[in-house]
C-alpha cells in the first residue's frame, strides 16, 4: 500500500510549538484531538505521538503559554484540555513573524530561474 512520505523529523521538531499555538487559537483541546488535527491538515504526512507531543505541551505550559485542565468526560475518564493563555498569544505571534521569514526566503530562493528545474 502507498505511504506518504513523512517529514524529516528537525522540520516536524521545529514546526510543533507554532502548530500547537495555532490550533489552541483556534479553541481548547485535548492531546488525541490535537494529534489527529494535525495528521488530518498536513494529509497524513505529520504523524505525532503521545511521547513526541505530551513534553512539548508540558513544557509550554511551563513556560506560561498554555493553561489545562482536567475535564471528566462521559466514560468517567478523565481529559486533560489545553487553552491559549495571552503570553501564547504573544509567543504565537513571534513564532508566525519568524515562520513567515523563513518561508519568504525560501520561496524567492525557489522562485530563481533554474533552481526548480535543477535535476540531481
Amino acid at each position: 500500500m502507498y505511504s506518504a512520505p513523512m517529514l524529516a523529523k528537525e522540520l516536524v521538531a521545529a514546526s510543533t510549538e507554532p502548530l500547537i499555538l495555532s490550533l489552541l487559537a483556534k479553541g481548547e483541546s485535548y492531546g488525541y484531538a490535537l494529534i489527529q488535527e494535525v495528521k488530518q491538515l498536513s494529509g497524513d504526512k505529520i504523524e505525532w505521538t503521545d511521547g513526541m507531543l505530551y513534553p512539548v505541551l508540558h513544557r509550554m505550559e511551563q513556560n506560561g503559554w498554555i493553561k489545562s485542565r482536567w475535564v471528566e468526560v462521559e466514560t468517567g475518564r478523565k481529559r486533560k484540555y489545553y487553552s491559549l493563555k495571552r503570553d501564547g498569544e504573544k509567543a504565537l505571534k513571534k513564532k508566525q513573524e519568524q515562520w513567515s521569514v523563513i518561508a519568504s526566503v525560501l520561496s524567492g530562493l525557489w522562485a530563481e530561474p533554474g533552481l526548480t528545474a535543477m535535476k540531481s
